[in-house]
């Protein structure tokens, strides 16, 4: 049976130009393709807090304990949170537990746009899982098993910051006095 609830609202003023250059930002700085990606991680930001809400009206302990440790075990919040700090959170710390994040975050990779390729080309592994999708939401105990994989074309050694990589490419100069030769030949 098809799942009917979407997965995602559009914002209901279209072109807000304030929200849209903070939503460019968000995105540059994630590395997110799309703006439905953002407009997903905004959906489930606010059905986490759309259930605080309705566990703080209800009183309902153990539901509420559910939810807490739920958000624990996605390293969203911290063991002894509550409540009111699920309603505190906002999209970027949705965000900073992608996959795509997490990656950048270990130094696996220099930047979100590398690490998201290296997740879809199937070169990260959780575990023993590949997992294919920037957007999974790495749980905080699967977060020490990320590696690169280990049956992939790629190694360690390969992967470098951009800074390695320009220090090991020398520019070749020149001698000025060659330039001068070949300007007064002219």
């Amino acid at each position: 049976m098809r799942n009917i609830r979407g997965t995602y609202k559009k914002p209901k003023v279209p072109w807000n130009s304030t929200q849209i250059k903070e939503d460019k930002v968000i995105m540059k700085s994630y590395g997110l393709r799309r703006k439905r990606e953002l407009w997903k991680t905004q959906e489930q930001l606010r059905r986490y807090r759309e259930r605080a809400r309705n566990l703080i009206a209800a009183n309902d302990k153990a539901k509420e304990k559910r939810l807490i440790d739920k958000m624990v075990k996605l390293g969203l919040l911290e063991p002894n949170s509550s409540l009111d700090n699920i309603l505190a959170l906002s999209i970027t710390n949705l965000l900073e537990r992608r996959l795509q994040s997490v990656i950048v975050k270990k130094k696996i990779t220099d930047n979100v746009n590398t690490a998201r390729q290296f997740i879809v080309h199937g070169h990260i592994v959780i575990g023993n899982r590949k997992i294919k999708f920037p957007s999974y939401i790495v749980p905080s105990e699967e977060e020490r098993e990320i590696k690169i994989n280990p049956l992939s074309k790629i190694t360690v050694k390969d992967v470098k910051p951009k800074s390695e990589a320009k220090a090991e490419k020398p520019v070749e100069e020149k001698p000025k006095e060659e330039e001068n030769a070949t300007a007064e030949a002219s």
